[in-house]
């Protein structure tokens, strides 16, 4: 049984334009043990995703609107808020893109990471400092003790981004949700980032969701693979599958606007138009704007996800 299985999810916010579905009918599996990547452009609904696995999604505005979440065979849409709670940072957690929305500025860095284990662990102030210490330490911060008692704001980008990652795993979560972790990182930083997170993930044995856009990254550390669009999975493969042979033709753009080694500026091949507004989309495939290969079916029927390989799922007319 997957660890994580998402049924037709959807997640709306009801605004005084109309109603805007931020995810739409989307479903995924996670196994245990396995690093699975949602990417797409930015505003494709990759984050409000993870929100709505752990029901934070901004109320009152943001709603989920419909169907399933279930983690370890239960349905988390289905629980009480106190039992959400106790699953929160504790079975399931989460690495946010910026660490300074996430780390309070007011607190010590090893106060914030000790709080997750007295809370969920019942650990005595003295062991939870402990635990918080040795956190550091496993994500490679030198001097573990002494940034223990540092603010945020003394610490560099790249140790704020590892003070995230270690309040996240601190309880050996089964799931942790990284949005993408290594973001705002430089190239040297990403790469230390990167190997940290797989590290952890195998000595916990955990498995990871990670949300990006950066499709070399997802080839680096990923077993599978959803491509988001404008709030719908478009794609599903395993990941040797997608780089070899992309079946959506929004795939196919993501992966020719990558920069090629050697390739000057005008080899580069970005895809036209913009991501439509979530309440104005077009009729028909959501892609048919942009789309080099659209058919009069795709600007009037909608495409249901197709599974042409055993594995693999598209949302496209082309391989009906």
């Amino acid at each position: 049984m997957d660890l994580l299985s998402i049924r037709d999810l959807e997640t709306t916010f009801f605004t005084d334009q109309g109603a805007a579905r931020a995810v739409d009918g989307v479903s995924l599996d996670v196994d245990r043990g396995q690093t699975v990547a949602v990417v797409g452009e930015s505003g494709c609904g990759k984050t409000m995703l993870a929100l709505s696995v752990l029901r934070l999604v901004p109320a009152p505005a943001g709603r989920i609107t419909g169907g399933q979440v279930f983690f370890d065979g239960t349905d988390l849409l289905a629980l009480p808020e106190a039992a959400m709670r106790s699953i929160r940072g504790n079975r399931i957690s989460m690495i946010f893109q910026e660490p300074m929305t996430s780390l309070n500025p007011v607190f010590r860095v090893g106060e914030q990471i000790a709080e997750a284990v007295r809370l969920h662990r019942g650990a005595t102030a003295r062991e939870a400092h402990e635990a918080a210490v040795e956190m550091l330490r496993l994500v490679g911060i030198p001097g573990p003790d002494e940034r223990a008692r540092a603010y945020p704001h003394e610490l560099s980008g790249g140790m704020r981004q590892r003070v995230v990652i270690a309040m996240a795993l601190a309880c050996d979560p089964e799931l942790v949700l990284a949005d993408e972790p290594t973001t705002a990182l430089d190239v040297t930083i990403q790469a230390q980032i990167l190997d940290l997170m797989m590290d952890l993930k195998e000595r916990n044995d955990s498995a990871v969701l990670l949300i990006t856009h950066d499709l070399g990254i997802v080839a680096q550390t990923c077993s599978r693979v959803a491509v988001m669009y404008a709030g719908q999975v478009v794609e599903q493969s395993p990941v040797p599958e997608l780089f070899r042979d992309p079946l959506h033709p929004y795939t196919r753009g993501l992966l020719r606007s990558l920069p090629r080694p050697g390739a000057r500026r005008r080899e580069l091949e970005p895809i036209p138009g913009v991501v439509p507004g979530l309440r104005a989309l077009p009729r028909g495939c959501r892609f048919h704007p942009r789309c080099p290969q659209a058919m009069p079916r795709c600007r009037e029927e909608r495409p249901p996800m197709l599974g042409p390989q055993a594995g693999r799922g598209v949302r496209c007319w082309l391989h009906a």
